[in-house]
């Protein structure tokens, strides 16, 4: 696993490496199970943190990683897109290993949220897995302009030569590096596809999206739903 992170959030790294100490106290409380758990931080998967120490946008990051990538495929997750399970991942990684080219994730909203996103074109209805060959890609268009209503949800399989398309690109407005422009590329090749999915999608990218993220996923837990449920009942009686 690689993180991009940027040196002043050290907390994130802090969070990803072995705390003996910490185990330790959990285990000397009686927390045996959560004290199992916690042990296997860092070493159960390696991980690697890759800097992007000035935020030049989503293709920047992913370029940073590059080196500890390797020439390999790999997935990009964005963290501020929680997703229910890992079905779609799944999915997107067996039509990349099959056919070599590069997958997204892809939703359909209402219109009047297009323009918060990156939207596709494509070419016909999705097949009765939900794949779509995609043919363009748009950073947050206006909604007028939207190619259809379509988003990009953060989840992405895509081959190395990604990175060699993303080292190409200039900046955009803002002088960000947009994986949506790289994408672009791919999509113009005939070397991009998406998978339309209803998967259980959480954007915790703003507060309201936070709070119901937290609460949904809060309700589905086994120790604190039911309790949860019955509070959140009570409050509104």
């Amino acid at each position: 696993m690689v993180v991009v992170s940027n040196k002043a959030k050290s907390g994130i790294e802090a969070y990803l490496v072995p705390s003996p100490d910490v185990v330790k106290r959990v285990r000397d409380s009686g927390r045996t199970e959560l004290a199992d758990r916690l042990s296997l931080i860092g070493t159960d998967v390696k991980i690697t943190i890759a800097y992007q120490d000035v935020p030049r946008g989503l293709g920047h990051a992913v370029a940073c990683a590059r080196q500890a990538v390797g020439n390999e495929s790999f997935a990009v997750l964005l963290p501020d897109e929680l997703m229910g399970d890992a079905s779609l991942l799944s999915q997107m990684w067996k039509m990349h290993d099959a056919g070599g080219k590069h997958v997204v994730g892809l939703k359909q909203v209402p219109m009047s949220e297009v323009s918060a996103y990156g939207c596709v074109n494509t070419t016909g209805a999705p097949d009765k897995d939900g794949v779509v060959t995609v043919t363009g890609v748009v950073e947050k268009p206006a909604i007028n302009e939207a190619p259809s209503d379509l988003i990009l949800i953060g989840r992405y399989v895509l081959g190395a030569d990604m990175f060699d398309m993303l080292d190409t690109l200039a900046p955009a407005k803002g002088g960000e590096i947009l994986l949506t422009d790289a994408l672009l590329m791919a999509a113009t090749a005939g070397n991009l596809l998406g998978v339309v999915s209803d998967i259980d999608r959480h954007d915790t990218g703003t507060p309201m999206g936070w709070l119901q993220a937290v609460i949904e996923i809060a309700l589905k837990r086994k120790d604190v739903g039911a309790e949860l449920s019955t509070w959140l009942e009570g409050r509104f009686k």
